[in-house]
This record gives C-alpha cells, sequence and structure tokens, in this order.
C-alpha cells in the first residue's frame, strides 16, 4: 500500500477555514489527511496481528493480499478500493481491534474481511476467500449484511459480476451488487444497504448506514437504529426536495463542502427529552465523515444538522494536521449551549459549528420573504450570535493559544463581528436566554464537586 505523507496548511487555508468557508484545495487537504490517517492506521493494525493467534493472523494476511491485489487490479479499482477503506465505520472497528491486540485481548479480526471484500467487489476483481462471522451476522459494508449465524465461516466467490456467498454446504446465497451502493439477493437472510441521494450533481449517494455492529458505542451512548421500509422512506421525504438550495445560505461552497465530506449517515432513536419535534446529531473523531443523526423535522432540519455537524467534521480534520492549543486536559469553560462545562477542544467545537449556524440562519433569513418563517429565522440567528458572542470571550482570552491557534481564533472574532445586527427584541431575548445559562452553569459549579462530568 501506498502510504501519502501529512500536508502543511497554508496560512491561506487555514483563514478561509476559521471563518467556517472552504474551497476545493481546503477540502482536498482535509480528505488527504484523513486518509493518510487511516491507511496508517491500517498499517499499525497489520503489524499488531503478530500478536494475534497464527490462524487469525493468517487469513488476516491472506485478506490484504486480496486488498493490495484489488489495488494493483486497474486505476478505477485502486480508487474504489480506497473509498471502501475509508467508510467511516472502519475507523471505530480498526482501533478496537488495535487496542485489543496491544493489550493482548481478543480482536474480531475477520470484519477486515468483509471490508476487503466489499472492496474488492466494487474493484471488479474476481476472487475466492473466506471469511468468519461472530455476532450471526456477515456485514459487508456499502453492500448489506446476511444472517447466518455465530462463529460461522463463509466462502466468498466473487466472478467479476455476481458475488457468491456460502456459509453452509446446502446454501448458496447470490448477491448482485448495484451500481454505486446495495446489493440485491432472494435469499430471505439478506439485507440489502441503502443510500439516500447524492447532495451536489456528480456526487455519490450518502449511505444510509444502518446496519453493521461498529456504528454503536456504549462509552459514547451512541446507540443507532435499525430502519424499517417506513423509517428509510422517511428520510428520503427529509433528504429531499430544496434540501441542496438551503445548505447554501451559509456560504456559496456549503452544499459542495457537505456533499465531499459527508460519507456516511447513520441513524440513531430519537431521545424521549428531545420532544416531538427534537432530535440529536453528533459525529466521531474516528469515524470521520459519518453523521449520526435522529430524523430532523423536514429539510429545513436536515439541513440545520447537515451544516452544524460538518463543521465538526472540518474542525476536526484540521486539528489533526495543525495544534491549536496547548490547554491543559483539566480546564473546563462555560458553553452556552451545554449544561456541563467543556475542555478548550469542546469550547473550540461548539464555537465553530455555531459561528458557521449564525452565518447559515442569517443567510436563510435574508433569503425567506416567508413572514412566520422568518421570524424563526431570526430567533436562531440570534440565539446562535449572542452565543458565539459569550464563548469566543473565553477563547480570545486564552493563554493557550499556539500562534496558529491565535491567528485562526482572530479570524473567527472578525467573521462574527461582521455578522447583521439582528431585531432587538430578537437581541434581547438572545441576550436574556445567555445570561440565564450562564447562571444555572454557575449555580452547578458552585453546588457541584470541581469536575464532576465525564468529558467525552
Amino acid at each position: 500500500m501506498v502510504f501519502p505523507g501529512f500536508t502543511p496548511v497554508p496560512r491561506h487555508v487555514l483563514d478561509l477555514l476559521a471563518r467556517t468557508g472552504s474551497d476545493d484545495e481546503s477540502l482536498e487537504l482535509l480528505l488527504r489527511g484523513q486518509r493518510a490517517r487511516r491507511l496508517l492506521l491500517l498499517r499499525l493494525l497489520l503489524d499488531a496481528t503478530s500478536a494475534a493467534p497464527p490462524a487469525e493472523r493468517s487469513r488476516f494476511r491472506a485478506h490484504w493480499d486480496l486488498l493490495e491485489a484489488a489495488e494493483r487490479s486497474g486505476p478505477d479499482a485502486r480508487e474504489a478500493v480506497h473509498r471502501g477503506l475509508q467508510h467511516p465505520l472502519v475507523g471505530p472497528w480498526a482501533r478496537q481491534a488495535l487496542a485489543g491486540l496491544t493489550a493482548g485481548r481478543p480482536a474480531d479480526l475477520g470484519f477486515f474481511g468483509a471490508v476487503v471484500v466489499a472492496a474488492a467487489v466494487r474493484s471488479g476483481l474476481p476472487f475466492r476467500t473466506r471469511l468468519s462471522t461472530e455476532r450471526g451476522e456477515l456485514h459487508l459494508p456499502g453492500l448489506g449484511a446476511l444472517a447466518c449465524g455465530p462463529d460461522t465461516d463463509v466462502s466468498a466467490h466473487f466472478d467479476g459480476a455476481v458475488l457468491r456467498l456460502i456459509p453452509a454446504a446446502d446454501r448458496v446465497v447470490t448477491v448482485r451488487p448495484q451500481p454505486e451502493h446495495g446489493a440485491w439477493s432472494t435469499d430471505p437472510g439478506w439485507r440489502a444497504a441503502h443510500a439516500l441521494p447524492a447532495l451536489i450533481p456528480g456526487g455519490r449517494p450518502v449511505p444510509l448506514d444502518d446496519l453493521g455492529p461498529y456504528r454503536h458505542d456504549a462509552a459514547l451512548g451512541i446507540h443507532a437504529a435499525t430502519l424499517d421500509d417506513v423509517g428509510r422512506k422517511r428520510w428520503h421525504d427529509a433528504w429531499s426536495g430544496p434540501l441542496t438550495a438551503l445548505l447554501q445560505h451559509g456560504h456559496p461552497h456549503q452544499a459542495a463542502e457537505t456533499g465531499r465530506l459527508l460519507a456516511s449517515l447513520v441513524p440513531v432513536a430519537v431521545p424521549e427529552e428531545a420532544g416531538p419535534l427534537g432530535y440529536c446529531s453528533g459525529t466521531r473523531r474516528d469515524a470521520f465523515g459519518c453523521v449520526y443523526s435522529s430524523l430532523p423535522p423536514g429539510p429545513l432540519g436536515v439541513a440545520e444538522m447537515l451544516v452544524h455537524e460538518t463543521q465538526h467534521a472540518k474542525l476536526s480534520a484540521l486539528t489533526d494536521l495543525v495544534t491549536l492549543h496547548h490547554a491543559p486536559p483539566d480546564a473546563r469553560y462555560f458553553a452556552p449551549w451545554r449544561p456541563d462545562p467543556r475542555p478548550l477542544d469542546g469550547l473550540w467545537q461548539g464555537v465553530y459549528s455555531h459561528l458557521a449556524l449564525a452565518l447559515w440562519w442569517q443567510g436563510y433569513v435574508l433569503n425567506t420573504p416567508d413572514g412566520f418563517e422568518r421570524k424563526r429565522g431570526w430567533a436562531e440567528y440570534a440565539r446562535c450570535r449572542e452565543q458565539v458572542t459569550a464563548a469566543l470571550e473565553q477563547l480570545a482570552g486564552s493563554t493557550d493559544l499556539t500562534p496558529e491557534g491565535r491567528r485562526f481564533a482572530d479570524r473567527m472574532i472578525a467573521a462574527h463581528r461582521r455578522l447583521e445586527e439582528p431585531p432587538r427584541p430578537h437581541r434581547h431575548r438572545a441576550q436574556a436566554y445567555v445570561a440565564t445559562a450562564r447562571e444555572l452553569w454557575g449555580h452547578r459549579m458552585r453546588q457541584k464537586p470541581k469536575n464532576p462530568y465525564k468529558i467525552s
């Protein structure tokens, strides 16, 4: 495998990203850095398999050889292989497997074979190999999942067009890969992977990842949902219509930015405390390009969620390339959008995403003639703007910023100063909202022991 190097971040790119903007150059730099990190992680995992049982080590390395053969079979095949390796949910698996091998614990090395088979199918290279399952289901990312019983060995034969999976001597499952995403089979144990339409012309469909074991993370409180046909239709309905146009309200590159960075959407259940119109969403550093979300209310809610979460992905990718601060790990700050004290990384992520939301809501208001929607937009805009004001004061006053971090913070402040002044009633309500949040936060800090929260 070829491992590309990490590229320094030019000042003009840092400045553009600080304003929550982007262009082709900046996005390619972030994506190239994440590709390099993923390949490096897989190489470390390959080296660590020396500690695995001999049979597992031998099968892992056979799958690695298949991966390299598929990569060498042509330029289009190479792209398909690398796209398979960059699937966001390969990240959580690889980190867990590496941690297990390093600590002398069992690791699910069999999942690597499933990743390789899915990538090799997309490359078009004919092959024969064997796969193992631990949880009673064989999950092939981007293709689908086959129920086959725990601890089952599955033979996989691909002739360049049709994949045949043989989990038992009397059972052959014929799977027909579809263009771009998913695969179909008449076997009742097969569940096809689904995708949402591309966000930009010429873009790729967005996988709706409701299959596979590595969607969940109990430590982070992530419990992904498995959708039925009705649930998938609801996502398609919310994803359709004016979504791309709505995304453009933040900055002209917003839809293209989201279309390039968003590689997977994992549906999660709506938390009870969210209410009938609420939703929850989030990202993970080890699953770059993946957004976890319950279903927002309509295309406007989906657009707001995507603007918010895309900024988290951008900043996470940037901070893998640039050090913005050297704050001690126990330092905590007031975040107007959270009830708990936040470390500087968490504060920065929140400021960045809310600055982007303020810009997006401002664009929405200025492009919406409807009176009710304008009123709602002004209220959301004023709240985000006031929250950023309160948080930026702490960021600007920190003595722990690196020179790059200081430059980044200064450009954020400049972008914030250029925001429109909201109508007075909305501004006053937003100021009262943030003041109340600060007062409640201070009360909790006085009543509880120092740093009682687990910060992820």
